[in-house]
């Protein structure tokens, strides 16, 4: 699904109407690589978000109050200096390319009009919210390109703006004279290849779509179309000038059953048997499409380090219990050094000085005969004292290595439900919440600033909360300190608690306001905690589940760690089946 320059076009169009001779009121970064301005026109106010973002570059008009930085960047800074209070002049696409011109009209420091050109490069990793005078001159970039990064051209103050010509395209009135024919004719390709490496603005989606309303086989030669097939092309294309000039968008998304499989400007006879949605705007079409993908993207990005750290500390964890079976196995010979030294005292009397072995009957083992090593320069009563110091230490370490082991296998399983919190995790504030837990367990750093500032603002992030089509009230925690919520202050003791059996997931507790809980909410409860564990959606799940009165929790115990020695289990398939969602 490619934002293409056709797609483009179709947002410039509406953008234009609809905000030209608005003014700028107000402009907020509310991401490192993306500018949300607010346009007052006569209407009404238009919030217009303009991304950069390399993963997700778009622009959209949305209708969410986005919040930026305590501290304003440098570069919204410089843009509100020159955009702030004015006035939209235009809204424009050069060509077909994937960028978008907002060019505006204020005041500057002597009350002269002058004018700012707000660029928008939507071009994937390469994508840049660039600001330019009313000479294509660039004041500054968002994100600066020097000579070191790009041999074909640098985004830095000062440096004149152009679109690169990277890959040597045509525009798409081209195919009004022979240029485009006789490059066409040369291509190495597929026709269906050659449309979108020939003209701007063509993806390889509406490439499909022209090859398939000119009646032509997208793999053949495009040397080897014949004049009457690039007759049916030309007019296929000209078909599509007409409607971009006309401005006779219609924008849809096609679906799957509930997938999403393509989006575009103007109806595409390629998807004719999926489920056409309709849109009155190519806004609103991207809005719809992108704001969650948009969200998941972020999130993804900003528990990226979050995610490396419990990696990390994982790996390091399951390194350092290797080590620890392996000493465990070394110190399961410790009853053999005792045995020794009991034969040793009971039957090295008659050892002859510097003998290196003793052949002693093993009492312990019907009497069969044992060789036991000596240290030639030790007594009898020495070599025995040895094996038992052997023994005693071996004792220790074993004694020392299962607390350790115990100690790591509960991290582990801690970080397990970390990472599954992670995975969990929908908005910043979830990211937070996790954050602060880690940092409280001492697996960040907090910083100085912060304690001289005093105790951080805890963060705040709601668990889920259901309510089944019987009434009763389920909530689900979506990280460890929900977990805990969930469990020791939103339930009861008579309340009733699930959770996946031996695996990460989400304490689910179910408050039945003192009604008994039907077979059916015992389903429902349990399918819940399978669909929120780290178990696999398809399969059975094992979920144990008991009053929450036996629920308790050590006090070495981290956060979300509990224990339980009462319960029941049943098998269930991970559903929401019957559970609304309440906001």
């Amino acid at each position: 699904m490619a934002l293409d320059g056709i797609s483009i076009a179709a947002l410039t169009y509406e953008l234009n109407e609809r905000l030209t001779g608005g003014r700028i009121s107000k402009i907020v970064q509310p991401e490192r690589d993306a500018l949300l301005l607010h346009i007052k026109t006569r209407e009404e106010t238009v919030k217009l978000l303009l991304s950069a973002n390399p993963s997700l570059p778009l622009a959209y008009i949305t209708d969410k109050n986005l919040s930026g930085p305590p501290q304003a960047p440098a570069f919204l800074m410089l843009i509100r200096k020159h955009l702030s209070g004015a006035r939209v002049i235009s809204v424009t696409q050069p060509g077909l390319e994937r960028v978008i011109r907002l060019e505006a009209e204020h005041l500057d420091e002597l009350g002269d009009p002058c004018r700012h050109v707000l660029i928008l490069e939507i071009m994937g990793k390469h994508s840049n919210l660039i600001l330019c005078d009313s000479g294509d001159v660039i004041c500054d970039a968002i994100r600066r390109i020097g000579s070191g990064t790009s041999s074909v051209r640098e985004v830095l103050p000062g440096r004149p703006y152009f679109i690169p010509n990277t890959q040597d395209k045509l525009p798409l009135g081209a195919i009004g004279d022979g240029s485009f024919w006789l490059r066409l004719a040369a291509w190495p390709g597929p026709a269906e290849k050659a449309l979108g490496g020939l003209l701007t603005g063509i993806s390889p989606q509406m490439a499909r779509e022209l090859i398939l309303q000119a009646g032509l086989d997208g793999s053949e030669s495009a040397a080897a179309l014949t004049e009457a097939e690039k007759e049916r092309l030309r007019t296929a294309l000209e078909r599509l000038i007409t409607r971009l000039q006309e401005h006779d968008f219609a924008p849809r998304i096609y679906y799957h059953g509930e997938q999403a499989v393509e989006f575009s400007a103007f109806p595409l006879a390629l998807y004719a048997q999926e489920e056409a949605v309709p849109f009155d705007s190519m806004s609103e079409l991207l809005f719809t499409y992108y704001s969650e993908r948009n969200a998941a993207s972020r999130i993804k990005q900003r528990s990226a380090e979050l995610r490396h750290l419990v990696t990390q500390t994982m790996e390091r964890d399951s390194r350092k219990r290797d080590l620890m079976v392996r000493q465990l196995k070394d110190a399961e010979k410790r009853d053999k050094f005792k045995l020794w030294g009991e034969l040793i005292q009971s039957f090295g009397y008659g050892v002859e000085p510097g003998a290196k072995q003793l052949i002693a009957r093993n009492y312990y083992d019907g009497d069969a005969e044992i060789a036991i090593p000596l240290d030639d320069t030790l007594s009898p009563q020495e070599n025995a004292a040895k094996y038992f110091e052997r023994y005693q230490k071996l004792k220790r370490t074993y004694e020392a290595t299962q607390v350790q082991m115990a100690e790591t296998d509960q991290e582990l399983e801690y970080l397990r439900s970390v990472e599954h919190a992670l995975n969990m995790a929908e908005t910043e504030a979830d990211l937070a919440v996790i954050k602060q837990e880690l940092t409280a367990g001492g697996y960040i750093r907090a910083r100085q600033s912060a304690a001289k500032k005093g105790a951080a603002r805890p963060a705040k992030s709601a668990p889920l909360h259901y309510v089944s089509d019987e009434g009763f009230e389920f909530f689900a925690g979506k990280n460890n300190l929900q977990n805990e919520t969930v469990t020791f202050e939103l339930a009861s003791g008579g309340d009733w608690w699930f959770h996946a059996k031996g695996i990460a997931g989400s304490h689910v507790i179910v408050r039945t306001g003192g009604r008994e809980l039907t077979d059916r909410g015992f389903e429902q409860a349990a399918a819940l905690a399978a669909w929120y564990s780290s178990a696999p959606r398809g399969g059975k799940v094992e979920v144990d589940y008991t009053r929450r009165k036996e629920i308790k929790k050590p006090g070495a115990y981290k956060p979300g760690m509990v224990i339980y020695h009462t319960n029941y289990s049943m098998m269930v398939t991970p559903s929401l089946e019957g559970l609304e969602l309440i906001p």
